[in-house]
């Protein structure tokens, strides 16, 4: 418990100093495309998955968000992080344990609420594209048929991501590119039915031999830094040595918190 909450309070202080470098317009050098961890860009204003985060990840020249999906109790998809809303909101219940309209009443300090699917999607058409952390438990069919349908309707599919559950595997197989590691890449290949349009490759710790591997089979590479996995007195040294690490091997994709993304300007 210590350590989460020492960890919780070591992300709040780098996305403190974050402010600073996010106020910045940075040239992300033109052949990376980067992925904003969690929903945009997150600093002292802009919460996890808001429309404020979204704005600033557009303004910044994002290629895509990283978004959470989760389900209320009434069945509306929402994006939120965390399966508990105590940490963001202060409320001590489980997101799928409230409706809709409990949950379009809240706020964070900063003044930012929890926003529907929908309403990510509506902001991202023309302007981000999506990956998709796909946190609702089982296997609802008839939801996640939804959920591939409201990409279509926001001509968002085509490059849509999904970080999978192991229950949903099989239903989106085929349907939306999931995250694999190169273990289980190799695994799939020898099903029948494998294709390597149905996955990319998803790591933090891709090798060039990795890379060359995966342009081989014309697998999509994304290399992933993210403060919650930098077990480091300092966290911004150490994002700074795995995104030079990242950066030596060719990758091009890179999913990552937003106060890294200076690592990748001109």
């Amino acid at each position: 418990m210590k350590f989460a909450i020492g960890i919780c309070l070591l992300l709040s202080l780098i996305q403190s100093v974050g402010v600073c470098q996010n106020s910045k317009q940075h040239s992300f050098a033109a052949n990376y495309k980067l992925i904003a961890h969690r929903g945009g860009v997150v600093d002292s204003l802009s919460a996890e998955n808001s429309l404020l985060a979204l704005e600033k990840a557009v303004n910044r020249g994002y290629w895509m968000v990283e978004v959470d999906l989760r389900l209320t109790r009434d069945g509306v998809l929402i994006t939120n992080h965390d399966k508990n809303l105590k940490r963001s909101f202060g409320l001590d219940a489980d997101v799928s344990s409230m409706t809709w309209e409990q949950i379009s009443k809240l706020r964070d300090k900063r003044g930012n609420k929890i926003l529907k699917f929908e309403e990510v999607l509506n902001y991202c058409e023309g302007k981000l594209q999506v990956m998709i952390d796909n946190k609702i438990d089982g296997n609802d069919t008839l939801l996640f048929a939804k959920v591939i349908d409201m990409l279509k309707r926001h001509h968002l599919y085509e490059n849509a991501l999904m970080i999978g559950t192991d229950e949903s595997t099989d239903f989106f197989t085929g349907k939306i590119k999931l995250s694999c590691t190169r273990k289980q890449l190799e695994e799939n290949m020898l099903k029948t039915n494998y294709l390597s349009s149905n996955y990319f490759l998803f790591s933090d710790s891709i090798s060039e031999s990795d890379v060359e591997w995966a342009g081989k089979y014309n697998i999509l590479a994304v290399g992933v830094i993210n403060s919650w996995a930098l077990k480091s007195s300092d966290v911004m040294g150490k994002a700074k040595e795995q995104a030079d690490k990242l950066k030596s091997t060719g990758l091009l994709y890179f999913q990552i918190d937003s106060v890294f993304d200076h690592l990748f300007s001109y």
